[in-house]
């Protein structure tokens, strides 16, 4: 599909899991997806950067298993 400018682009982008590297469908409400801030080493202060998470819903779903015993 194209936009007004000519350039294509995509309705839809699946994410990918970041612990199984599983697509992470549409209709995927359980999962999440976790920004971390990086930090100045010297300074102390978030410079900016961050790196993106993305964790599906089964993987949350069999460490809240493990958490429960």
């Amino acid at each position: 599909m194209q936009n007004d400018a000519g350039e294509f682009v995509d309705l839809y982008v699946p994410r990918k899991c970041s612990a199984s590297n599983r697509i992470i469908g549409a209709k995927d409400h359980a999962s999440i997806q976790i920004n971390i801030s990086e930090v100045d080493k010297v300074t102390g202060r978030v410079n900016g950067q961050f790196k993106t998470y993305a964790i599906c819903g089964a993987i949350r779903r069999m460490v809240s298993i493990f958490l429960t015993y």
